[in-house]
């Protein structure tokens, strides 16, 4: 991990952060892409800048939020004033100007309101201010905010952070700021996901296939909502701490410059001196929050698993084992969460210290020269006001840097999927009509992995009228040569054509609107047979939706159930047969009704009689389609107008079953004979 030289003064920082360095030495938990931990300096400086772009759709918002807090300044600058007034001039009873304290100019417009006045009548104009403050933007210790119990770990904090919203100040702005904030918060939150959701749908398939449900949900719902709370970080916070920190360190060398230099020198060497003892935990602190963060998706993901395969874990008996294995991960998470407590109170404890020994010492300081003449007790709370919140400024900034850390974390885990190669990044420009002639494949090679070609130098023409077949042994290459067609993948070299037009130049919405791809698994939704076809056509009739589960022979078996095609099915379909299940899905495809059909495997769970229906339809589908259809079978094979068989991804022979069949060398023949056998 790379970091810039840490400060000389902070031997004590150095040595507990190094105590901490080699507890997290190890990988993130998490097994899949993005495993590294480390992040560093120019890579979180990078992040940083880009979250500003997220501003853009909500600075309507951003700047009523920048207006309203500037009022939330107001108390800070008038309150420790007041306090020296209340203890010098009304308890105490001393005049105006008795030392050789000045007041700020913000505040001598009310110094002239007081001149002349009995103590009860500076405390009666002091508390009409005090109302008046309290009333509009509030004056009240904590400001306003409101959230959910929350823990440590990433999860429970995703849920605060998702809606998250305070004010400096209580009042009628106090709450409008609030609201405003929560707005906002909301609205970054909203864009930030969709964005995230809407990359994730169009990564190539080659990379949804090697991520785990688990993650993408973790990173969706738990690290989305971290991206407001860094822009905040970024924007509002350093601003207004560095405004009220300036503010008070000019009042403080306004009023006390010439009575007290060392409280000077004192309030302007915070900042260093907080950024020197704090710096060196940041390293530690992000490894602990992306190693938490991988350990809570490894955990999700262990759960998403064993229940979406909880049929093959009982029927194996491998219950045991995916307990252990869930308990494992879930410990890690919990082990990995107070690993960066553990860097949080480190640092906390570091400048605790240092920070209790100053405040001792100007304690001490202050008091000496009370008892000296030169200062009065009022300004002993003036001083304690004001050296706080130039303190809470300071380890605001000089914690500022291991603050950010965990929220880098989680936004770079975030932005791990907006740098995602995916469609969006090579748009098309050529709206394609209705395809009249069909598709061309013309020197295509894909490799998944390099140095591993799945298909080499594939020339194929598919036109529209025809039925094709696609044969061959497992792993051939089928499949992905019919990802290739909708642009589900895209070739290691070679093009593809529809109707001549490269597919890389096509708008590939425009091209997706006329394929339809039936996959092998059977995608449906747990809801109603209604529902599963009107997610492809929602403005279907009765009418429509009938004929095509009539087509798919669906009917024998929707007939019987309770509520017909209202009935609702079980996750994925569960409820119905593998063999209805496949049937329902190729009843969705025809619904489509688009020019280029593609079915892969589509009677591999049908009796014979319901395949021979199907192949039927799908012989009276390709008089005005494409249809492409990859199967094993021979019954389905034969009946094709052209038949592709493919080996170790090479394509060895097309024609008829008759013309294939015909020369006793062809791998097809062989296939044929093996079924025979």
């Amino acid at each position: 991990m790379s970091e810039q030289p840490q400060p000389a003064d902070s031997t004590e920082a150095k040595s507990v952060a190094a105590f901490v360095e080699d507890a997290i030495g190890e990988q993130a938990f998490d097994d899949r892409v993005d495993v590294r931990t480390s992040i560093n300096t120019r890579e979180v400086l990078s992040i940083m800048g880009r979250s500003y772009a997220f501003i853009k759709p909500v600075k309507e918002l951003f700047i009523a939020k920048f207006i309203l807090q500037f009022a939330m300044l107001v108390p800070g600058l008038l309150l420790p004033w007041f306090a020296k007034i209340v203890l010098d001039n009304v308890i105490q009873q001393e005049p105006l100007g008795a030392t050789a304290v000045r007041f700020p100019p913000h505040v001598e417009p009310f110094i002239g309101l007081l001149e002349g006045r009995e103590p009860l009548g500076i405390m009666f104009v002091l508390f009409l201010v005090y109302m008046l403050m309290l009333i509009t933007v509030g004056s009240r210790m904590g400001g306003t905010s409101a959230g959910l119990l929350a823990g440590q770990d990433a999860a429970t904090q995703g849920e605060n952070q998702l809606s998250s919203g305070n004010s400096a100040g209580g009042g009628l702005a106090g709450l409008v700021e609030y609201a405003v904030h929560v707005r906002l918060t909301q609205r970054l939150a909203n864009v930030i996901r969709t964005r995230v959701f809407e990359r994730l749908a169009h990564l190539p398939m080659r990379v949804l296939d090697d991520q785990r449900t688990g993650d993408n949900i973790f990173r969706v719902l738990y690290d989305v909502p971290m991206a407001p709370h860094l822009i905040y970080e970024l924007t509002y916070a350093p601003f207004f701490m560095a405004v009220s920190g300036l503010l008070n360190l000019y009042f403080l060398t306004y009023a006390y410059g010439d009575v007290s230099p060392h409280l000077i020198w004192i309030a302007w060497g915070a900042l260093p001196i907080a950024f020197g003892l704090t710096y060196p935990f940041a390293g530690p602190l992000r490894r602990t929050s992306q190693n938490k963060r991988a350990a809570g998706a490894a955990t999700t993901n262990a759960m998403e698993e064993s229940l979406s395969n909880v049929a093959a874990v009982q029927s194996l008996g491998a219950d045991e084992q995916e307990r252990d294995r869930f308990a494992e991960r879930s410990s890690e998470t919990f082990r990995r969460e107070r690993l960066s407590i553990a860097v949080v109170i480190a640092s906390t404890a570091v400048f605790g210290l240092v920070a209790g020994l100053a405040g001792i010492y100007v304690t001490i300081l202050v008091t000496n020269q009370i008892i000296d003449g030169s200062m009065s007790v009022g300004d002993l709370g003036v001083l304690m006001i004001i050296y706080s919140q130039i303190v809470f400024s300071a380890s605001y900034f000089g914690a500022y840097w291991i603050k950010l850390q965990d929220t880098i974390a989680a936004v770079r885990r975030v932005f791990f999927f907006l740098d995602f190669e995916s469609e969006e990044d090579h748009p098309g420009t050529v709206a394609l009509g209705k395809v009249e002639h069909g598709v061309e494949i013309e020197g295509v090679s894909f490799e998944y992995v390099r140095g591993n070609p799945v298909l080499s130098d594939i020339d194929l023409k598919l036109k529209v009228g025809e039925l094709v077949a696609i044969v061959g042994p497992t792993g051939a290459g089928k499949s992905t040569l019919a990802y290739l067609i909708p642009g589900l993948i895209r070739p290691t070299s070679g093009r593809v054509l529809v109707d001549g037009v490269p597919l890389e130049d096509l708008d590939l919405g425009s091209w997706r609107d006329q394929v339809t791809y039936v996959f092998q698994e059977h995608l449906l939704l747990s809801e109603s047979i209604r529902s599963n076809l009107q997610l492809v056509s929602p403005d279907a009739t009765e009418v429509q939706i009938l004929h095509a589960l009539e087509e798919a022979a669906c009917m024998d078996f929707i007939d019987a159930l309770p509520e017909g095609i209202d009935t609702v099915i079980g996750r994925s379909g569960d409820t119905l047969s593998v063999g209805q299940q496949q049937r329902l899905s190729i009843a969705r495809g025809l619904l489509r009704e688009t020019v280029i059909l593609i079915l892969d495997e589509p009677t591999a769970a049908l009796d014979p009689q319901t395949e021979r229906q199907l192949v039927q339809t799908l012989q009276r589908q390709s008089k005005d389609r494409l249809v492409i259809v990859i199967a094993h079978r021979l019954s389905t094979v034969r009946q094709a107008d052209k038949i592709v068989c493919l080996e170790s991804g090479s394509i060895k022979g097309i024609g008829t079953h008759e013309e294939l069949m015909a020369d006793p060398t062809s791998p097809y023949r062989e296939f044929v004979e093996l079924q025979l056998a």
